[in-house]
């Protein structure tokens, strides 16, 4: 009998630990402790995640990360898009509803008048989910190497960017030119950087000036 009690209590502490351990591992981007990162901008509860908000202004701007990175990796975008009077959200987790609350937030919090969504490769399904379902939240949406379906967008302006050297650059021409709205613009750059990887090159200035002339020009 004594043997059989100190079996249970082991497979119980076992348990315990595997709970324990697996809760430490979680990925997922939901807002536990506040995450611990170098940043120029500042960390912020948004819905069930965690997200980088840099700025002011009555402009503001959701960034959807791909697969490959996370919130922190548009520092240098954020840092330059709250320096020209936008509040930009780099959002943790880049699901549907996480975008959802973003959007809300930016509203809220900091009263902005339009919000633009920015998604990155993996990124802009999320943001074309948002653009598709609902249209009213948003001012525009601008993709990077990000591909997917587009006929069921609203007529809100679109930019659509890759680089020339990846596979996806004739898909993003034509989801260019079959978009709703006469304000879409398909950007085709040198090399064969995808995404925000493009930042990186010599091209990196250039991709970051048209995303600010779309922001002025359309909120």
């Amino acid at each position: 009998m004594n043997r059989h009690r100190k079996f249970l209590k082991i497979v119980g502490l076992l348990l315990a630990a595997a709970a324990t351990v697996a809760g430490c591992g979680s990925s997922d981007g939901s807002a536990g402790g506040e995450p611990e990162s170098d940043t120029s901008g500042s960390w912020v509860s948004v819905g069930d995640t965690w997200a980088i908000a840099w700025g002011e202004g009555d402009r503001g701007v959701v960034l959807a990360h791909g697969a490959a990175y996370d919130a922190a990796s548009w520092e240098a975008q954020g840092q330059m898009l709250g320096e020209n009077g936008v509040v930009a959200l780099a959002v943790e987790d880049v699901s549907l509803g996480s975008l959802r609350f973003a959007v809300d937030y930016l509203k809220e919090e900091y009263d902005v008048e339009s919000v633009a969504l920015v998604g990155a490769s993996a990124g802009a399904g999320p943001v074309l989910q948002v653009a598709e379902e609902d249209p009213e939240e948003i001012s525009q949406i601008i993709l990077l190497s990000g591909i997917g379906e587009v006929s069921g967008l609203g007529e809100y302006p679109k930019l659509f960017m890759a680089s020339e050297g990846e596979e996806v650059s004739e898909r993003v021409r034509r989801m260019a030119q079959e978009a709703p709205g006469d304000r879409n613009e398909a950007l085709i750059l040198p090399g064969s950087a995808h995404a925000q990887a493009i930042f990186r090159t010599e091209e990196g200035d250039r991709l970051m000036q048209a995303i600010l002339e779309r922001l002025e020009e359309y909120g």
